[in-house]
């Protein structure tokens, strides 16, 4: 006891210590960026918020980006629509910018991320407010798909990043055992992305977070239909580089339509997409011709099933969430929805009473579940899938309504709309909607459940319910896909230690987690001597040049001696090594006598 006893005080008072240090914020900079030309505060003239009305039919690619709110189509502004020549000059200037940054500590790279996460604490509804304005999303929805998983991503990062981005020690082998083998990671230069519209804070913060703090530039191209928002928040990310003293011109936003991101993809160190899967095959077409590292996010069409042994009532409350994530503009969202048949018609039930009260309108009306779809012309898309369904034999059992959309309203919004007697002959089935519907199908067996769900063409992800846990993660198991989650929705993405990503016509390749973390990097494999200058790598006599006669029984012997099966025979292979070894040093010193 007399021993342990100022061990076990030692520990106590280490412990302590940490507890308390815990305890002490760490001193993070406040950082001001100028918001006054994104807020709402009511005084805006009809000459800047006119009401914008777009043309119909295929939108032209024009030298300006017009923004707008979907949710009331007033005007934003514009931004330009870079050229090649313009979009070569951006990367050029990030090129430079990173070999300085790469030299930068881990400790300087945290700072970063503290900046980035007291900001976005402190201005929440800020950041909220602008993605709704410029999606057309809730508030609610804008917390739970843009704040919290940006936030989840920059803590794992401070916790976990460094680590995985150390060089990892490898085992070395049976021939190589006086070698250390390692792998070591650096930056590869300059990250190119182009997102998509749905998450536009999340969308440009996970490329940037993982670039920058992995060593490397980047340059992010937004979309079209967020251009407003995603230029607002890169001067967050600006006024957080300079808190801290990195090299101008290390992270830049880029606007435009095709021709702006064809020229990214020729100009950057590797490339990462967020889009469908028809674009994402011209980027990977376009990164042929440079040979560079490409990740593909191409969506999906995610399956939700349902078995008959659940807690029927949460279960509900999950489905109507997955279905209308993001207020109908689905990311990681479910759009295939399978329930077993002895509950089918209970689940229905409880999904149209959910649907029928919902209220769609403008979003920061603060009185609505849902906001207006993003996309021109997608609520077109939306009812021709629809459309295709009922003429196929589904029925529509059950819809939202709309409040009080405004006098200029325009057909920007598509009510949440259940719909029953759906099969995989319809449209509705096999495309991603990307809107506020909920097929639902039914089924008898497991193994019928599992079949439906693999009948895509995408894979991205699937959520699987069952009151007996080892069966959900039985189905699951057996779904093709990329992720999935067991009595929750969505529940892989909120864990960014998990690579995200999907398989099939859903993409390639991970961000987040340590795989997507590591994507930046050059992954370089490193061989040393492990007890130099004691010992060296030294060529056998028998196959050095000229090659001995016995050269080849050599390294037969040598082969077995490291990799034979029986103990037995490696014991009998190295006595003939060693024999082979004495004669060839026999020799050699006869020669050498006799000269």
């Amino acid at each position: 006891m007399a021993f342990w006893w100022p061990l076990l005080v030692l520990a106590l008072a280490y412990g302590l210590c940490r507890f308390l240090l815990m305890l002490i914020p760490p001193s993070v900079p406040s950082i001001e960026v100028d918001a006054s030309d994104v807020v709402e505060d009511g005084s805006q003239t009809k000459e800047n918020s006119y009401i914008y009305i777009p043309r119909r039919g295929r939108s032209m690619q024009t030298d300006k980006v017009q923004c707008y709110e979907p949710a009331t189509m007033k005007y934003l502004g514009y931004f330009p629509a870079l050229t090649p020549e313009e979009v070569k000059e951006h990367v050029a200037q990030a090129r430079k910018a990173q070999k300085i940054w790469a030299k930068s500590s881990f400790k300087q790279r945290r700072q970063f991320l503290r900046i980035l996460l007291k900001y976005i604490i402190e201005h929440q509804e800020l950041i909220c407010e602008v993605s709704s304005r410029d999606t057309g999303k809730t508030m609610v929805d804008a917390s739970l798909g843009e704040i919290m998983t940006t936030c989840e991503k920059i803590t794992w990062l401070l916790d976990e990043g460094e680590k995985w981005l150390k060089p990892e020690y490898r085992s070395s082998g049976r021939s190589m055992l006086h070698k250390r083998s390692k792998v070591e990671f650096y930056p590869l230069g300059v990250i190119g992305a182009i997102v998509s519209w749905n998450y536009p804070f999340h969308n440009v913060f996970n490329p940037v977070l993982a670039a920058v703090f992995s060593g490397n530039a980047a340059v992010i191209k937004v979309s079209e239909h967020a251009s407003w928002s995603g230029c607002f928040y890169y001067r967050i990310i600006q006024a957080a580089l300079a808190a801290v003293g990195a090299p101008d011109n290390l992270v830049h936003i880029i606007t435009g339509f095709a021709e702006t991101g064809q020229a990214l993809v020729s100009s950057v160190d590797k490339i990462i997409f967020v889009g469908s899967p028809g674009v994402g095959k011209m980027i990977m077409q376009k990164a042929s011709e440079t040979l560079i590292p490409v990740t593909l996010e191409l969506g999906g069409k995610d399956a939700f099933i349902v078995c008959e042994d659940v807690d029927l009532p949460n279960v509900v409350q999950v489905a109507i969430r997955a279905a209308l994530q993001s207020s109908g503009q689905n990311c990681a969202g479910a759009e295939r929805f399978y329930v077993h048949k002895d509950i089918y018609p209970t689940f229905v039930a409880q999904i149209v009473k959910l649907v029928k009260s919902i209220t769609v309108g403008p979003p920061l009306a603060g009185k609505y579940d849902m906001g207006a779809i993003c996309i021109q012309e997608h609520v077109e898309k939306l009812q021709n899938l629809v459309d295709d369904a009922l003429e196929k034999g589904a029925e529509i059992v059950g819809r939202g309504h709309f409040g009080n959309l405004g006098e200029d309203a325009v057909d920007q919004y598509f009510t949440p709309t259940v719909i029953v007697n759906v099969d995989h002959t319809m449209k509705l089935m096999q495309e991603e909607a990307f809107g506020p519907i909920i097929p639902i199908m039914k089924f008898s067996t497991d193994e019928e459940a599992i079949e439906l769900a693999n009948d895509s063409k995408y894979g991205l992800g699937c959520a699987v319910f069952s009151g007996n846990q080892r069966r959900a993660i039985k189905i699951a198991s057996q779904v093709h896909c990329g992720f999935a989650a067991i009595n929750d929705f969505a529940s892989t993405y909120m864990c960014q230690s998990l690579p995200f990503g999907g398989v099939k016509h859903s993409g390639f390749g991970r961000f987040a987690g340590v795989e997507g973390l590591r994507a930046c990097c050059l992954v370089k494999a490193v061989v040393e001597d492990r007890w130099w200058p004691y010992i060296k790598t030294k060529i056998p006599k028998p196959i050095q040049y000229p090659v001995a006669e016995n050269g080849f029984e050599f390294q037969e012997s040598l082969v077995e001696t490291l990799y034979g099966l029986s103990v037995w025979d490696r014991l009998r292979s190295l006595v003939n090594v060693l024999k082979i070894l004495s004669e060839q040093n026999s020799t050699t010193n006869t020669v050498k006598k006799t000269r």
